[in-house]
């Protein structure tokens, strides 16, 4: 395979990544539309953007294990056109449930692309590009969810919000053309060779063995709880950014929309930057990646419960935008936790299970339960209640750190003096 053509696979896969995101977040510039047309509660605002997250993490890894057996470009291009009708269907909506239908196909399309797209990227580079491809590949999810917000709510503003649900689908659609035109089986198929086959079959049949090391030791579990709920904070900023200021900065949708989307890219920014300082600061000492962890969760907590409590300006946009760079900077460090601390035979499951966590615990309740306290208090005091999820988060991380040495001892069955330590404090 031709080096151009393995970076045409990249730019198509990555476009569509791009559409899986921008679907999923243009919802979010329109909240004050659709509250204001059919008289919505921030709760039921919030279920609409927490049933894409729900239904994400709930399908990962079954659609994986079917893209696995079906084929991965066909099931990608099934993906991107269900969410892409979806998405129309959401813009002919005409009540709640419609809304709330559409968007719940949204997520089963939007399902298993994130694990499936980055298997084929991977699959047609050399081993050395592996991570830095990753890294850019996850990175589109906060560029998607930029563009959703910002273009959305300018052309909501302009056109009416039918027209931003419209302008997603359509631009779905076309990539998923373009897509299965350029990017085929037949021209993947080389990149598959014979002991790719064996051993995917001997991790199929040697699965129920290895299931159960997906919760063999109490720090990967932590890396887990931990991951979702800081996730919690990032995916209510995410979907209320946008209602935030156009409600107490009296900004108009296509203002707010472009706003959110700026502090949504330091979001994205943050779940970078964490990754390279956890991979930096603990490439000698690994158990440093769970400080990188606790310091993300107690800054974020810090800095958001500060943001919302100073009135509307310029230091609170400041401690506002510091507080979502860090909001959403443990992700890096727990991946790196789970594939530390599960076999690599099944590391693919493993980040499924991740995924999943992520979902239950954050990406799905934070947008839903935000707006069911916005309800109750407003949303300024729903957002300050938010942080708090750091704390648990943070409780989670340090028990993680606690039993760190002796879980990774077990699974790699090295001696506890085969392992550097830290070292101890000068006097």
């Amino acid at each position: 395979m031709s080096r151009r053509y393995a970076w045409v696979v990249f730019a198509l896969s990555f476009g569509l990544l791009l559409s899986d995101y921008m679907s999923r977040q243009v919802l979010n510039a329109v909240f004050p539309m659709l509250k204001a047309e059919w008289l919505l509660s921030d709760a039921r605002l919030g279920s609409l953007s927490g049933i894409v997250a729900l239904v994400v993490g709930l399908l990962t890894f079954p659609m994986s294990l079917m893209a696995d057996r079906w084929g991965r470009v066909r099931s990608l291009l099934l993906a991107a056109t269900l969410w892409s009708v979806a998405t129309l269907g959401c813009a002919v909506s005409a009540s709640y449930g419609q809304m709330f239908t559409g968007r719940l196909f949204v997520g089963i399309g939007e399902a298993a692309y994130g694990s499936v797209g980055i298997a084929v990227v991977l699959s047609v580079f050399p081993l050395t590009l592996r991570a830095t491809l990753s890294g850019a590949f996850i990175a589109g999810g906060a560029f998607g969810s930029v563009l959703g917000v910002s273009v959305g709510g300018a052309l909501a503003q302009q056109f009416g919000w039918r027209w931003a649900f419209g302008a997603m689908g359509i631009f779905g659609l076309v990539l998923a053309a373009v897509y299965g035109c350029v990017v085929t089986e037949k021209r993947l198929a080389p990149q598959a060779s014979s002991s790719d086959v064996k051993s995917d079959a001997g991790r199929r049949g040697g699965l129920r063995t290895l299931l159960p090391q997906l919760f063999s030791s109490v720090s990967v579990i932590s890396a887990y709880v931990g991951s979702g709920l800081q996730l919690f904070i990032a995916a209510a900023l995410m979907a209320w950014l946008p209602s935030y200021f156009n409600r107490y900065y009296d900004m108009p949708t296509a203002k707010a929309g472009a706003t959110a989307g700026v502090f949504v890219l330091i979001i994205g920014i943050g779940m970078i930057a964490g990754g390279i300082a956890s991979d930096r600061i603990a490439r000698a000492f690994p158990i440093r990646k769970w400080a990188v962890a606790i310091a993300c969760s107690i800054g974020s907590f810090v800095l958001l419960m500060a943001a919302f409590r100073l009135p509307a300006g310029p230091p609170q946009l400041l401690a506002l935008a510091a507080g979502a760079l860090l909001s959403a900077g443990t992700a890096g460090p727990a991946a790196a936790m789970v594939a530390n601390l599960t076999p690599a035979s099944i590391s693919a499951t493993a980040f499924a299970t991740l995924t999943l966590a992520n979902s239950l615990l954050g990406l799905a309740p934070g947008p839903a339960a935000t707006g069911a306290l916005a309800d109750s208090m407003g949303l300024l005091g729903a957002l300050r209640i938010v942080p708090l999820t750091a704390l648990a988060a943070t409780v989670a991380f340090l028990i993680g750190r606690r039993y760190y040495d002796r879980d990774l001892r077990r699974l790699t069955g090295l001696a506890p003096v085969a392992r550097p330590k830290e070292p101890e404090p000068s006097s």
